[in-house]
């Protein structure tokens, strides 16, 4: 599971990080709104899709407060699970922070295991709420991310992890063009960005295993130099 801790108190943020990695989450941290912000539009510029199972957010931050970080993710459509650290503490702040769309929200000081314990309770409620497994679906061809298999003009495909996390975000946004750094973002968030001759190659791999270059097999996915990827959600004949 990753959180994404943001506190403009560094020495609490820093302990509440270490006490999350020991819990075995994986923890990203911020001490201002806008680095916040830039670490959810890590997936999608739009806040759609964000690279987080919870977000614990300070309410009065620097640049971004945390209920504007909150507004803007619920303006975007997205339900990852919000819990408010703060010393905002009269009962029109709660109203004012669970209307924003926070889900919980604990006042300052607090209890580490109280802390705890709602992180817990938030993130087995949105995996309860998370939908039994789906395939997607692109023109003629299917993703079943959980068994890490594609399927096409009959054809069973083995995929490895990154390349089924690749192609996962491509038929998630068909017709789209998504930038190099969108896609490195994606598959390698918060890790060293690997070297320029990677995304190619994990591109190629997927490409030949999708795209058997039988007439009936077209290509999906389009190459625009420079720029990044893009999967073709109509062929030529649709658009005529």
């Amino acid at each position: 599971m990753r959180i994404l801790l943001v506190d403009d108190e560094v020495e609490l943020t820093d302990s509440l990080a270490r006490l999350f990695d020991r819990e075995g989450y994986q923890v990203d941290v911020a001490y201002e709104g806008g680095d916040a912000l830039t670490l959810l539009q890590q997936s999608d510029p739009s806040l759609a899709d964000i690279p987080y199972d919870l977000l614990v957010l300070d309410w009065m931050l620097p640049q971004t407060s945390g209920l504007e970080l909150c507004q803007q993710v619920r303006a975007a459509g997205n339900l990852t699970p919000v819990l408010f650290l703060t010393a905002k503490d009269t009962l029109d702040d709660r109203v004012r922070g669970l209307d924003a769309g926070a889900d919980d929200y604990l006042v300052k000081p607090f209890e580490l295991r109280e802390l705890m314990a709602r992180v817990r309770a938030l993130l087995r409620r949105a995996q309860a709420q998370t939908p039994p497994n789906q395939r997607l679906q692109v023109r003629d061809l299917e993703l079943d991310c959980d068994a890490q298999m594609a399927y096409r003009g009959g054809r069973a495909i083995a995929l490895s992890d990154k390349e089924c996390r690749l192609l996962d975000y491509l038929m998630r946004h068909p017709g789209q063009l998504l930038t190099h750094e969108q896609i490195y973002h994606h598959l390698w968030p918060g890790d060293d960005k690997p070297s320029s001759n990677v995304l190619p190659a994990q591109m190629r791999l997927l490409r030949r295993k999708i795209e058997s270059g039988d007439k009936r097999e077209p290509p999906l996915i389009r190459a625009v130099y420079g720029k990044g990827y893009c999967l073709e959600a109509a062929t030529s004949e649709d658009a005529t």
